[in-house]
């Protein structure tokens, strides 16, 4: 199973459009987002992924009700607090905004995927827990607005290898 994952879209239509674009051309099954959609005006966009969206609240997520109605509204997905855990094809996966406790989730073996935003750094590394070879993949996928470094991203994961490919998202 492949997923696509984004973070901080702050509004930034066009590169949603973009991510959403390459997202559906990689036939993803599943899009996590780590938070920062920000307003209900992103949901219209969002509308146009081939698969259901998943997605965790931000910082800068301000009309949290309105937001979720309106994605309801247009059957685009599920939200959650800033933190939440799902498996997906037999993954256990990790996905919240803040980067709370990572190492220690990452020691724990209770993951094998945990992906984060909120810092608009790129993050993409493997843990190993102490009493196992249990390697859990940690991804931060940059920021998809692209207003605060200049360079806008997403990525797409590969569930069975945990391969991740880090995607430039251009209007």
């Amino acid at each position: 199973m492949k997923i696509g994952v984004l973070s901080d879209t702050h509004d930034r239509l066009p590169m949603i459009d973009a991510a959403v674009g390459l997202f559906n051309a990689a036939g993803v099954e599943a899009v996590l987002h780590a938070g920062d959609l920000v307003s209900p005006i992103v949901a219209e966009t969002f509308s146009h992924l081939s698969c259901p969206l998943v997605a965790v609240f931000g910082n800068n997520d301000g009309d949290r009700v309105f937001l979720m109605k309106r994605f309801t509204d247009l059957h685009i997905g599920q939200f959650f607090g800033e933190y939440h855990t799902l498996t997906l094809s037999d993954r256990r996966i990790v996905l919240m905004h803040q980067p709370r406790s990572i190492d220690e989730l990452a020691a724990s073996g209770q993951f094998d995927l945990i992906v984060y935003g909120h810092t608009h750094r790129i993050d993409v590394r493997s843990a190993s827990d102490d009493h196992s070879s249990h390697d859990t993949a940690i991804l931060n996928p940059g920021e998809a607005c692209g207003w605060l470094t200049g360079r806008a991203t997403a990525a797409l994961v590969d569930l069975a290898s945990l391969e991740i490919e880090l995607l430039e998202l251009h209007p």
